[in-house]
């Protein structure tokens, strides 16, 4: 039977960076055991996976387990349902057919999956994968072949393969045979120093060294040397020697610096940016090789790019990312890429025709598709890929990952809308609506005036609300069925809480349907409390990593994965800070600049960049003196404390992504643009919905918010997730457990017709909403925030909120009270947002501008056109 554990502490901390270069593979070394707890959703635990012949054996039994889970959550994050055991109801119609797997998904993802848990392609054989896993074999294969160029390379091989032995010379390539691995100082040394003052290494300004044969497949336990270090080189190479067995190798190759592209203008600041290109090329008709798929990663020049530790992407945005734009030069890349990937799989085909049917594994068996990994490096001042080495299911897994990104559901344009498409909506709407008539929920927290709207829709939806608040004279507390007034800010004592909340609840007589929180400061009881109540909830355990900023981070850092792309690598370097003496901790972790903020803050109170150690100190005393408990700054979160952290400033432009799970299942996604922020702070400035991002760009997005949700655990409702898109891929700021706050409902009603908090609503009462899988939105909308800090004298006068209110019934604006007051203050929020809609970006970002110069929001201080340049 299944067992998983379940989401644990342990998995809080990172991995130490030397585990990140050693291994290849989702994890590193270890007991032979897969790891525990790797993956969250809600398919069937109880299943039985015994069956004849399968191995024997607890650490056996326990990789079935593994590659079942594997399974179900990739067909999770597809949107696919769950396998079916039907092993006592077995469907007969196929002679001596046992089991059949329907897939309907990407068939690259489960292909790779297959090949993952040890299954070898259609035609493959263990023979023949030994083969083509030997890194020196498959070099020296493409060596010869002249159409492909493979990095120079010097291989010490200990009593090669047959296949390896004589023969001609290899262009790039020199072979050293040893007799021995030990006793073999003079030899290295004269071999290792000929090959890094060899013209052949070129440009090359790094070696690396890796360790060839079947025993190392799927790791690197590379080493990278500058080419100057003649000793370190040999030390290492020695040292690799002594792990060798017969018909293994160490291989010392030079590492292809990254083409520098012409970027238009200047350059972006940052590290310089290489590519890796994965392509896939098939066997055809005639046995002619050619190319299927071609897809990227981008990340810094001076680290090695592996797989499954950065992003897929197609070439052109790839290369775009790096300064390559130009359709034609596009072009030319990518033919010489389809040229130099058909050239290796004829290789491998003219290879395999050599070789016995013993050789192969079987009389019928071949090589039917071939993963080629390239690096794009300048040769002979031309743009050139260079073969690193040859896969299967690596090259499938990146095909697949990038794929998967077009399943999410998203908005835009990526399909045409069928003309039965605005009927179909609004009966999905009529049908939640009766669906949700008279169901009772309990809501912890009833939030300030930015809130107003959930009373609103209440009653037109005809919920029945229980409200749980610690203001006794809170004004919602007479639009409700009942009002329970609770000290619900008393954070330390939520477990406590909870089982008190339950008696309450009982006591009443209250008949819940369901229960739940769009109030930062009570998502962790609501979990709790449903616990208590046996609701639908996600487990408290995924409130808590989801809540506390720094744990948030810490936590998706270890998750590496599979499946890919895995949610360690949106997080982000930071440390936590309780007290004085943490700064100093901090400051030598994490790169600065950095951004300091309170761990359970809201609204980007608190935030500031620092550039030194000496501002982090400053910001901190300043924050510990001013922000201490609740009745500081109501709203923000103090009643969990007021401890902070220190995290990487990452460049970028800054978006939100608000989703919709069901049961593990990505329902519904829309992203947002944000302007920049005023730094030092981070107050949001101006917002564009839909984005105008390009789709690639806007499925990355979507995609990583939903694995960061996912790897926290978080499975069941809507949340808010604020990333920034750097020129590396999305990077998480922070998840937000709950619907987006300020405008983004509203707008999103507004621009899509799906409602947020009646789809929170009824995912609270166990209810999958019914959204449009790929919602398109019916105009675009661009906004400003105003702040009392900036814009007192025209929020009094010219913008004052009766005239905001008269356009807005007008329909001239969309406006969002957010504050009830104008109070300024050094710390702030915006105290409300003004939007204009259009049929275009550029249109809506006009009439927003003229009118915020009408209105004296725009000015030198608050410059709203180079907030909304973003935009164009």
């Amino acid at each position: 039977m299944l067992s998983l554990d379940p989401l644990g502490p342990e998995c809080d901390s990172p991995l130490d960076s030397k585990d990140l270069e050693e291994e290849e593979g989702p994890w590193g070394g270890g007991s032979g055991l897969p790891p525990p707890g790797c993956f969250h959703g809600s398919w069937r635990h109880d299943v039985a996976l015994d069956c004849k012949g399968s191995p024997e054996g607890a650490e056996a039994r326990a990789w079935t387990v593994y590659y079942y889970s594997l399974l179900q959550s990739c067909l999770q994050q597809a949107g696919l349902p769950e396998t079916q055991d039907r092993s006592q109801v077995p469907r007969t119609g196929c002679p001596g057919a046992e089991v059949t797997l329907c897939i309907l998904g990407s068939p690259s993802t489960f292909l790779s999956l297959l090949l993952e848990g040890g299954v070898q392609s259609p035609g493959a054989s263990a023979e023949l994968a030994r083969l083509l896993e030997d890194r020196l074999l498959t070099r020296r294969l493409l060596a010869r072949q002249g159409d492909v160029a493979v990095p120079a390379t010097l291989a010490f091989t200990y009593k090669p393969p047959a296949l390896l032995r004589g023969g001609d010379a290899s262009p790039g390539l020199r072979l050293v045979e040893l007799n021995g691995k030990e006793g073999q100082e003079t030899l290295v040394k004269e071999e290792v120093g000929a090959f890094l003052h060899s013209e052949a290494l070129g440009d090359a300004l790094q070696v690396a060294m890796k360790l060839s044969g079947w025993r190392w497949r799927g790791q690197q336990a590379m080493r990278l040397y500058p080419r100057a270090e003649l000793g370190p080189v040999v030390d290492t190479v020695l040292a690799l020697l002594e792990k060798l067995e017969e018909e293994e190798s160490v291989l010392v190759e030079a590492v292809c610096p990254p083409a520098r592209l012409p970027f238009p203008g200047s350059p972006l600041p940052g590290p310089e940016l290489a590519l890796r290109i994965c392509a896939v090329v098939c066997r055809t008709q005639g046995d002619k090789p050619l190319l299927s798929k071609v897809v990227c990663s981008v990340g810094r020049g001076d680290q090695p790019l592996r797989h499954q530790s950065s992003l897929p992407r197609t070439l052109e945005a790839a290369l775009a990312q790096c300064g390559l734009g130009e359709a034609s030069q596009v072009a030319v890349v990518r033919q010489r890429v389809k040229a130099a990937a058909e050239a290796a799989l004829a290789a491998v085909l003219t290879l395999e025709a050599s070789l016995s049917a013993e050789q192969r594994g079987g009389r019928q068996v071949r090589t039917d598709f071939l993963g080629v990994d390239f690096a794009l490096t300048v040769a002979g001042r031309a743009l050139t890929p260079v073969a690193l080495e040859l896969n299967g299911g690596l090259c499938l897994e990146a095909c697949g990952a990038l794929e998967g990104l077009w399943a999410a559901p998203r908005p835009g344009l990526a399909a045409e809308e069928a003309a039965a498409a605005p009927l179909v909506e609004t009966m999905l709407r009529r049908s939640a609506r009766c669906l949700m008539e008279g169901k009772q929920l309990l809501l912890l927290g009833a939030g300030g005036v930015s809130k107003k709207f959930v009373w609103e829709a209440a009653r037109d939806y005809g919920l029945k609300l229980h409200l749980v608040d610690s203001d006794p004279n809170h004004f919602a507390s007479q639009l409700v069925q009942t009002f329970i007034h609770f000290n619900i800010t008393e954070h330390q004592r939520d477990e406590e809480n909870a089982r008190v909340l339950a008696e309450l609840v009982r006591a009443r007589g209250l008949q819940l349907d369901g229960c739940f929180s769009y109030w930062d400061d009570c998502l962790v009881l609501t979990a709790l409390l449903c616990q208590e109540l046996g609701l639908p909830c996600n487990p408290p355990a995924a409130m808590h990593v989801a809540k506390q900023k720094s744990r948030t981070q810490l936590h998706l850092l270890c998750h590496h994965g599979p499946p890919w792309p895995a949610p360690s690598l949106y997080a982000v370097p930071c440390c936590p800070l309780e007290s004085e003496a943490d700064v100093d901790r901090a400051v030598r972790q994490v790169p600065l600049p950095g951004v300091m903020k309170l761990e359970f803050g809201a609204g980007a109170v608190g935030v500031r960049l620092v550039e030194d150690a000496s501002q982090c100190h400053e910001h901190f005393s300043r924050i510990a003196r001013d922000l201490q408990v609740e009745a500081d700054y109501p709203g923000i979160g103090l009643g969990w404390g007021n401890a902070m952290l220190l995290m990487e400033f990452i460049e970028g432009t800054e978006h939100d992504v608000d989703l919709v799970l069901f049961g593990g299942r990505l329902l519904a996604a829309f992203v947002s643009d944000n302007g920049p922020t005023r730094l030092p702070g981070f107050t949001e400035t101006a917002a564009c919905m839909p984005t105008g991002l390009a789709p690639e760009q806007e499925a990355q997005l979507v995609q990583a918010a939903f694995r960061c949700c996912l790897g926290c655990g978080l499975l069941d409702g809507v949340f808010n997730v604020e990333l920034k898109l750097t020129r590396a891929g999305p990077r998480l700021i922070e998840i937000n457990p709950r619907m987006g706050g300020f405008y983004l409902r509203d707008w999103i009603l507004e621009l899509y017709g799906v409602d947020l908090l009646l789809a929170a609503a009824m995912v609270a009462c166990g209810l999958r909403p019914a959204l449009p899988a790929h919602p398109r939105a019916r105009g675009h909308l661009v906004g400003v925030m105003c702040l009392v800090s900036q814009h007192l004298q025209a929020l009094s006068s010219t913008a004052s909120r009766e005239t905001l209110q008269a356009l807005h019934d007008q329909g001239l604006l969309r406006l969002n009270l957010l504050e009830e007051t104008l109070v300024p203050g050094e710390y702030e929020e915006p105290y409300c947002s003004v939007a204009c809609a259009g049929p275009s970006p550029a249109e809506a970002r006009l009439r927003l501008l003229g009118l915020c110069q009408g209105l004296g929001i725009d000015g030198p201080h608050y410059p709203v056109a180079y907030f909304l340049s973003h935009f164009k």
